[in-house]
């Protein structure tokens, strides 16, 4: 019987070898490699996200209440911004996709408009993520760190948040500022606050409307309250001092463990994001001036599209997982 030798299959959907896998070149082989690795990267992170907060679930900072802010308007907005620095992004990837449409047809206008809106996209969400990151470090309401680093934060009666600064009584008093060179004393001084402990003590003494709320959530899945007697009991055995804001070692909103997954996650991604527009803006140029023209051939458009859906892509990781859930 005469022995059967299989013939290479001439389905260019097959790769058969050479140096071409599936029809796709070099640099676009490569672009596909750092994606896959670098979304293995941040699936590292969000796991280990994930896992930090299941460990401390009974306390973990609710994002409605943490991301209430809109530039230039005073009020309570949950999640809206984060909304629409979302809206911004997923609309840059598709001016993106038209981009590389565009470039496929050799059509140099349409590519330069399409890139030239995925690039303000990319910096309409590179400034938003700066603005946020500024309103989280500064903070809006402050709150009272206690002895085992947990935060309690105030409230009225009707469960709506109050500033430390709104009923903090001041207290006339020097206070010395330490000096660089005086060694040891800048060294462990602790961060100026807009209020201290004592004057919030005094003006909480002072409003009985005032109660305080812990960073412990009830049967209900909201903060736990404590009564008038339990509020002034807590801050007058328990409380430290004071905390605004958020930074790597303290945090208003409550567990520094998810001011620290903040500042990674949203700053590693925001880098990538300002990594895409930086390279957008290149590719744009190179455009303008033709390159691509005399190339007969736009795929640097097409590669640098990949990554910026990637980017898109992983902040809907971000965004779901961090913010929504």
């Amino acid at each position: 019987m005469d022995a059967t030798v299989a013939k290479p299959s001439t389905d260019n959907k097959t790769w058969n070898g050479g140096n071409r896998p599936l029809n796709a070149s070099y640099g676009k082989m490569m672009m596909w490699f750092f994606i896959v690795s670098d979304a293995l990267t941040f699936s590292g992170f969000l796991a280990a996200y994930g896992f930090s907060r299941f460990k401390f679930i009974d306390s973990w900072p609710i994002a409605d209440e943490v991301f209430t802010h809109i530039p230039f308007i005073h009020g309570n907005f949950p999640m809206y911004y984060v909304a629409f620095m979302t809206f911004v992004l997923i609309f840059s990837s598709v001016t993106m996709v038209l981009a590389v449409d565009a470039g496929h047809h050799l059509k140099k206008n349409k590519v330069i408009v399409y890139l030239f809106l995925t690039i303000i996209g990319g910096l309409i969400f590179v400034g938003s993520q700066a603005w946020e990151w500024g309103t989280f470090i500064k903070g809006s309401y402050g709150a009272v760190e206690t002895n085992g680093g947990k935060v309690l934060q105030f409230v009225k009666e009707d469960g709506s948040r109050v500033a430390l600064g709104d009923f903090a009584i001041p207290i006339h008093s020097e206070r010395t500022t330490q000096e660089s060179n005086e060694g040891i004393w800048f060294l462990s001084e602790s961060p100026r606050t807009s209020v201290n402990l004592a004057e919030v003590t005094k003006g909480f003494l002072a409003d009985e409307s005032i109660l305080i709320r812990t960073q412990y959530l009830d049967e209900s899945g909201g903060r736990t309250v404590l009564s008038r007697a339990e509020s002034v009991d807590k801050l007058k055995s328990d409380g430290k001092a004071i905390v605004e804001g958020a930074n790597l070692k303290h945090n208003e909103y409550g567990t520094p463990l998810f001011a620290d997954f903040f500042f990674f996650i949203t700053g590693f991604h925001g880098f990538h994001v300002f990594s895409g527009v930086v390279f957008n803006i290149i590719i744009f140029f190179n455009v303008i001036v033709g390159t691509y023209d005399r190339r007969k051939n736009y795929e640097m458009v097409e590669k640098v599209g990949l990554y910026w859906h990637f980017v898109d892509l992983v902040w809907v990781f971000v965004f779901t997982v961090f913010y929504l859930v």
